[in-house]
């Protein structure tokens, strides 16, 4: 297993009590249709990890793999100017979740930022999410993602 993979999952074991089983793609599972594709399952299925600056603030937005985060709900959702919205560059991810982009999993970040999550995630039995680089991925259900992440379930989504 990759270290930084193995890293995570040791995170998740210290933090939430719970073991996770890191699958691995060595082609890589960098867009949500590649991750699909690599597990045999719907793009819907997959959670990305979308880190965006609001304001001051930094949030991890968890979407599906079918939707976009709508940047003009996401500034509503907290009280900003849609111009003051954007996507975090590389280095804003690091800090804010201490993952780098393509490899950002839903809990276990560096920082307390705030999260969002997709309602769509309760349609399904099991989802797919990051674990830490862009060939390694975890299976967990929706009610794992609440406990992993505490996230506020809302519609920011396209």
């Amino acid at each position: 297993m990759h270290p930084t993979a193995k890293r995570f999952a040791d995170e998740v074991r210290a933090e939430h009590g719970i073991e996770i089983d890191v699958r691995e793609f060595p082609e890589g599972t960098k867009t949500a249709a590649d991750a699909a594709d690599a597990i045999d399952c719907d793009v819907s299925q997959i959670v990305k990890s979308i880190v965006m600056r609001v304001g001051d603030e930094t949030v991890v937005v968890l979407t599906s793999g079918a939707n976009r985060v709508d940047e003009a709900a996401l500034a509503s959702e907290f009280d900003v100017d849609p111009a003051e919205v954007r996507s975090a560059n590389a280095a804003e991810v690091k800090e804010a979740t201490g993952w780098s982009i393509g490899g950002v999993p839903p809990t276990c970040h560096a920082n307390g930022c705030p999260i969002r999550a997709d309602p769509v995630f309760d349609e399904f039995d099991e989802i797919w999410a990051a674990a830490g680089t862009p060939e390694a991925v975890f299976r967990l259900t929706p009610s794992q993602l609440r406990e992993l992440s505490n996230p506020r379930f809302v519609d920011v989504f396209e």
